[in-house]
C-alpha cells in the first residue's frame, strides 16, 4: 500500500488493483494512471502490492475499509475469472464504506465471462457510477450489460517512443509480453521455424517475464526442439524505460495471442513504428486495421503469420505504409490526450459524494 502526492483541491483517489511493479518488470495501466494523477497534483492511494493473492485480496479490502477517510472516490480494475470474485469484494466494501467508485474493465476474456455469468457482471458494472473500458471490443460485447460505459484507452508517453520508418523491413522481429499461455509464446518460435527456410538470417527477440504457468519452459523446448538456438532469443523481462529500446532493435513485431483485448505492447510497437503481425482474437481487429496499420492472421496458424511476415519484408511499399499510419493510429494514446479524460471522469464521481 502507497499513499502519495500533496491534498491539493483535487479528490483523492485509491486505486485498486495488482500493484506488482515492483517485483515484476510489467507495470499495470493502473499503476501508469495512479503515477500520472500523483504527478499532476493528486492525491493517490494505492492496493495492493502483496504478492500471494489471498494476501492480496485482504489488504485490498482492508485498505479500502480502513482507509475510507482518505478518499472520496476508487478505481478499480476488473478482470474475469477467479479475480472477478476480487471486485465484488472490493465493490461490496466500498458501499458499505458509502465511497463512489469506478470500474475499469480489462481482459479479452470477459465478455465470454459475461456470457457465463450475465447476472453477476450486469450487477457488478450497474454498482458503479461509472464503468471505463479500454477498447471499442468490450463497449461493443458488453454494452448489453450497461450501455454507459465509458471509452477511456489505455495510455503511452508518446514521446518516449522514438518513431522510425521501416522503408524496408529487415528479418529482425521482436516478441514482448508476459510468458503466460494466453499469449502462445511457442506460436512465435514456430512462425520462425517457418521463415528460417525462406529467410535463413531471421531472428526473433522474445522480451517478457516467466508466469510460472509453464509457458516460458515450453517456448525453450520448442526451440531446442526446432533447432532455433541461433535464431530466437529469450531475453527475460525489462524494465519500462527500456522497451522502446528493445523495439527500437527490430522491424517487425509478432503479436501471438489466443485473447486478448487492446495490448499496450502492440501501442508501443506502433508508436515505435514496428510493423504488426497479430492473431486476429478479441479486441485486436478494433485496435489493428488489417493491411492498413498491420497485419492479421488466424489464432494459431503459424504458417499464415509466417506468410504475413515474408510480406512485409518483400514489400517495401507495404512496410512503410503499415509503419507510418500505425504509428498516425496510436497518437491518440498519448497521456496529454487520455488524462484529461481521467481526471474529468473522477471528478464528476467525486462531486456525487461532495
Amino acid at each position: 500500500m502507497t499513499f502519495c502526492g500533496p491534498a491539493l483541491m483535487t479528490p483523492r483517489v485509491l486505486f485498486v488493483g495488482n500493484f506488482l511493479s515492483s517485483s515484476r518488470a510489467s507495470l499495470t495501466v493502473g499503476e501508469a494512471l495512479a503515477a500520472r494523477l500523483a504527478s499532476a497534483g493528486w492525491t493517490t492511494l494505492t492496493t495492493s502490492g502483496k504478492r500471494r493473492r489471498v494476501a492480496r485480496l485482504a489488504d485490498m479490502v482492508s485498505t479500502v475499509w480502513r482507509r475510507r477517510a482518505d478518499y472520496d472516490v476508487a478505481v478499480v480494475d476488473v478482470y474475469s475469472g477467479a479475480a472477478f470474485v476480487w471486485a465484488e469484494a472490493v465493490t461490496a466494501t466500498l458501499r458499505a464504506a458509502r465511497r463512489p467508485y469506478v470500474l475499469t474493465l480489462h481482459g479479452g476474456n470477459l465478455p465470454a465471462f459475461a456470457s457465463r455469468w450475465p447476472r453477476r457482471v450486469r450487477r457488478l458494472l450497474g454498482g458503479a457510477h461509472t464503468v471505463t473500458t479500454p477498447s471499442m471490443y468490450l463497449r461493443d460485447r458488453l454494452r448489453h450489460l450497461r450501455d454507459d460505459l465509458a471509452l477511456v484507452p489505455n495510455a503511452i508517453e508518446l514521446d518516449a517512443y522514438r518513431f522510425r520508418e521501416r522503408t524496408r523491413a529487415a528479418p529482425r522481429l521482436v516478441w514482448l509480453r508476459a510468458f503466460h499461455r494466453v499469449y502462445n509464446p511457442t506460436l512465435a518460435v514456430r512462425t520462425i521455424a517457418r521463415l528460417t527456410q525462406a529467410i535463413p538470417d531471421v531472428h526473433l527477440t522474445m522480451v517478457g517475464s516467466d508466469t510460472g504457468d509453464g509457458a516460458h519452459a515450453a517456448t525453450r523446448a520448442a526451440i531446442a526442439e526446432a533447432g532455433l538456438n541461433g535464431h530466437v532469443e529469450l531475453r527475460g523481462g525489462v524494465p519500462k524505460a527500456d522497451v522502446p529500446i528493445v523495439l527500437g532493435e527490430a522491424d517487425v513485431f509478432l503479436n501471438t495471442s489466443t485473447i486478448d483485448n487492446t495490448p499496450v505492447s502492440v501501442i508501443e510497437a506502433m508508436a515505435c513504428g514496428l510493423c504488426v503481425v497479430s492473431t486476429s482474437v478479441g479486441g485486436i481487429p478494433f485496435l489493428v486495421d488489417d493491411t492498413r496499420d498491420g497485419l492479421l492472421v488466424p489464432s494459431g496458424d503459424a504458417d499464415a503469420m509466417a506468410a504475413a511476415v515474408q510480406r512485409i519484408i518483400a514489400d517495401p511499399e507495404l512496410a512503410a505504409a503499415l509503419s507510418r499510419r500505425g504509428r498516425a493510429k496510436v497518437e491518440a494514446f498519448d497521456w496529454s490526450a487520455v488524462l484529461p479524460r481521467w481526471e474529468s471522469i473522477l471528478g464528476s464521481v467525486a462531486a456525487v459524494r461532495a
